[in-house]
Formats: structure tokens, C-alpha cells, sequence
């Protein structure tokens, strides 16, 4: 199995929106993929405590996947895609690692 971890620092705003509202849009649309995509095995997404140093993230999402084959198609499945596409101009940073367990 597939371990695969984000973790995702937001701008202070962006598209009219707050930090806040932008990190609650994206864990909305993050915590809805796994109704669309099959490939998804389990997935958890989290929100960064509310008095958290500023230097850390804001946001992280932790899914499994049976093969990295099935993370490339989750990766290209539109559902995916249409996330990455909100995120990347509300976002200023995206760190991410791939694993066995």
C-alpha cells in the first residue's frame, strides 16, 4: 500500500477570500474525492490548530492507495484535478511524500 501525504501552506488571502475560507473550501472539496474516485483506499484530512505558529502549515491530507499506479490515476482522475486547480492560485506552498506501508 501507498501511503501519500500533503501538506499545504495557504496565502493570508486570495480570489476575495480569507485564508480561513479558502482552507475550508479545499477540505470540503478534499473530503468529497473519495465518493468519486475508486481509487482511494482511506483518507483524512486535517485543519492546523487555530493558534499554531504562523510558520506552519495549514492544511494536510493523508490518503492510501493499493499501488502507486492507482495514485497516478487518482492524480489524473478530473475530481483530483479540479482540487489542484482551486488550490494553486490560493496556496503558497505544497510539500508531499509517497510511501510503503
Amino acid at each position: 500500500m501507498i501511503r501519500h501525504i500533503c501538506l499545504f501552506k495557504f496565502k493570508d488571502e486570495a480570489g476575495g477570500r480569507t485564508r480561513e475560507q479558502n482552507v475550508m473550501i479545499t477540505k470540503n472539496m478534499l473530503d468529497k474525492l473519495p465518493e468519486s474516485i475508486e481509487y482511494i483506499r482511506a483518507q483524512q484530512t486535517f485543519v492546523g490548530a487555530e493558534a499554531q505558529s504562523a510558520d506552519n502549515c495549514d492544511l494536510i491530507l493523508i490518503s492510501d492507495f493499493d499501488s502507486l499506479d492507482a495514485l497516478e490515476k487518482y492524480k489524473k482522475h478530473p475530481a483530483h484535478v479540479a482540487v489542484g486547480d482551486f488550490m494553486r492560485p490560493v496556496r503558497i506552498s505544497r510539500s508531499c511524500i509517497d510511501f510503503n506501508v
